[in-house]
C-alpha cells in the first residue's frame, strides 16, 4: 500500500505542470491566483499521501498548516486585487 501512496504523490507532483502553465499564461489575475491555489491544494494532498505512506503524523500537521496558509493567502489576494465595491466589469 505504501507504494501506491508514493506513486499517487508523484502523479500529483507531475500534474503541477498544468498549473505552472496557467500561472504563467493566465490572462487575468484571477486565473493566476487559481493556479497558485492548485499548487497549495496539490501540496496538501501530496503531504497527506506521504504521511499515510510513511506513517508520519508530523507530515499531517504540516499539510494542515499548508491548508491554512493557502486559505489566508487567497483571502489576502482577493482583498488586495478587488477593493470593496469594484468588480471586474467596472474596470473594462
Amino acid at each position: 500500500m505504501q507504494t501506491l501512496h508514493f506513486i499517487l504523490a508523484l502523479f500529483l507532483l507531475a500534474t503541477l505542470g498544468g498549473g505552472i502553465l496557467r500561472a504563467l499564461r493566465g490572462p487575468t489575475a484571477a486565473d493566476r491566483m487559481l493556479a497558485v491555489q492548485v499548487f497549495g491544494t496539490t501540496a496538501v494532498a501530496t503531504l497527506l499521501l506521504l504521511a499515510q505512506g510513511a506513517g508520519s503524523a508530523a507530515l499531517r500537521d504540516v499539510a494542515l498548516l499548508f491548508a491554512l496558509l493557502a486559505t489566508v493567502t487567497a483571502v489576502a489576494f482577493v482583498r488586495r486585487a478587488w477593493p470593496e465595491g469594484k468588480t471586474e466589469r467596472d474596470s473594462k
